[in-house]
């Protein structure tokens, strides 16, 4: 089918005021030639093979929604994100939110190529109309689903949510205001986004609650959850109620020992072991009939030590400098999990090196010493 230069250059111009870039940026970034990137634009030629390749590399998405003559669903969700939400996103956010999305569809294609036997996912049907009860009991569901004693408090909270199916991220974004967010991608499925601006327990709560979303608001293609949300908004008090107590379910909180006597340490010390902040902690406290409503007050208040907040993906064995380039990946999407499913993926041959720095965004350039980071090596010839 012949390319319809039309619908071409509609969706490049459509990426390009998603992206907030004009021409002359993108030339810039692309080494497109001016009169090329008019041309396309203006409908007037034929993009070459390697042009179509170069725009969907830089913005980060698959070529075929180039060159296809049909609207892809992933272009459409970005485009009413970034429309409804646009004034809480700046152009790096936006940016940073199309990343993720590719590190998505790359983890969904290495996952589906290394398989060696059918994927886990959880799915939960909600009965009733009350959005709390169903968040207490999607949270219960998947405790018994994973197989967790009653006790049981999980280290690394990401990675549970990545081995029941959510492709969970945790990147940095300019925008304070947001917790995290939640896409139903057409290809990868659910999707979870988690800002790494916030300390690492906040993150663990807000992984937690934006996986509720992606479990309990089936009918949603996203959500956006912010710090400061309306009150009244019962899906987030669902996503929040499921966070809690998949985090902290009431059969842990009772079994602290004189659980309705409380000084500022040891509330500190047990939301510490239990890898919650103040607030989480104080609100469970509260709904498990433990302390009072002006306990709440008080004891949210509280600041867990940032010394005894440790980061699952971030272990203390690790060297001062080895820690410090690890915590720049991650900052930008790259945990442990998704960057080793690149190099076995490497390793099998079902990619190449280039593929490869491609789905780590980073520099060809850069991959070996990369490699040699994670205890890998390029070992094609390459």
């Amino acid at each position: 089918m012949a390319l319809d230069r039309q619908m071409f250059s509609g969706k490049l111009q459509r990426y390009m005021t998603q992206f907030q870039v004009n021409a002359d940026v993108v030339c810039a970034s692309t080494g497109i030639e001016p009169a090329r990137l008019a041309a396309m634009l203006g409908s007037t030629t034929d993009p070459t093979g390697d042009e179509v390749l170069i725009l969907a590399d830089y913005f980060k998405c698959d070529f075929k929604f180039f060159i296809s003559n049909e609207k892809l669903a992933s272009f459409e969700q970005t485009e009413s994100l970034f429309r409804k939400h646009g004034t809480e996103l700046s152009q790096q956010d936006r940016w940073a939110i199309q990343e993720f999305l590719f590190l998505c569809e790359c983890q969904e294609f290495l996952l589906s190529e290394l398989s060696q036997g059918p994927r886990r996912h959880f799915s939960f049907t909600k009965h009733g109309t009350f959005f709390k009860r169903h968040g207490e009991e999607a949270a219960s569901e998947l405790r018994r689903y994973i197989g967790w004693a009653s006790n049981e408090i999980p280290p690394n909270v990401f990675q549970v949510f990545r081995d029941i199916g959510v492709h969970v991220f945790r990147r940095q974004l300019g925008s304070s205001t947001i917790s995290g967010l939640f896409i139903r991608h057409p290809i990868a499925g659910a999707c979870v986004l988690v800002n790494y601006s916030e300390d690492v327990f906040r993150q663990r709560f807000t992984a937690a609650h934006e996986a509720g979303h992606a479990i309990l608001d089936t009918d949603q293609d996203f959500v956006v959850s912010f710090n400061d949300w309306a009150k009244g908004d019962l899906s987030e008090i669902r996503a929040n109620t499921f966070a809690s107590r998949f985090l902290l379910p009431p059969e842990v909180i009772q079994a602290i020992p004189d659980a309705k006597s409380w000084t500022e340490q040891k509330f500190l010390d047990y939301a510490a072991r239990l890898m919650v902040n103040a607030e989480t902690m104080a609100y469970a406290l509260r709904d498990a009939n433990l302390i009072s409503d002006a306990e709440v007050t008080s004891l949210k208040k509280l600041k867990v030590p940032k010394a005894r907040k440790a980061d699952p993906e971030l272990p203390e064995t690790l060297g001062v400098r080895s820690r410090q380039r690890k915590e720049e990946l991650l900052q930008r999407g790259l945990s442990d999990s998704y960057v080793a499913l690149c190099f076995d993926a490497y390793d099998r041959g079902i990619v190449t090196a280039a593929r490869v720095a491609e789905m780590l965004l980073v520099a060809e350039a850069e991959l070996s010493g990369l490699a040699s980071l994670y205890g890998r090596a390029l070992s094609h010839g390459d």
